[in-house]
């Protein structure tokens, strides 16, 4: 929770059952409003609800060989509003593709296996601490 409300989650991924998964192991562990999407373009559609962070699938071609993919989406979220903090998820173990998302401003890169819930958690819970952190610090620096 952030100041008493729930955090707002989207998760976009064209895995219909990996998708699912997710959505239930975030509503068991923690107190999340969570939207789904199947495409970066519902996501991108969708962005008005204000999400606090995306999680965001590397490929997103299952549905639509022609859909965005997580890169194209991932910029166009950066582009609409560049504070959402998006971490990509990808079944990917591959240096290059992490850094590649890390060079067009994603938050995180996790690679889809047993423990990446966990992961996800933690890198949610990160984000959120250095948010109230710098909040605090403008706070600071306003007074000075």
């Amino acid at each position: 929770m952030i100041n008493g409300k729930k955090i707002k989650l989207f998760l976009v991924d064209d895995d219909a059952m990996y998708l699912k998964l997710l959505e239930i192991e975030f509503l068991q562990h923690a107190d999340f409003a969570i939207e789904t999407y199947a495409t970066g373009e519902l996501c991108i559609a969708n962005l008005s609800h204000q999400p606090d962070v995306i999680i965001l699938d590397y490929h997103l071609d299952g549905i639509d060989k022609y859909a965005m993919n997580g890169i194209e989406t991932l910029d166009k979220i950066k582009t609409y509003n560049p504070s959402i903090p998006v971490v990509m998820l990808s079944s990917q173990d591959k240096i290059d593709v992490a850094i590649n998302c890390m060079h067009h401003k994603a938050s995180d890169y996790v690679v889809k296996s047993e423990t990446a819930f966990v992961r996800l958690q933690k890198t949610i819970t990160t984000i959120f601490g250095y948010k109230k952190m710098e909040k605090e610090l403008n706070w600071y620096m306003e007074r000075m």
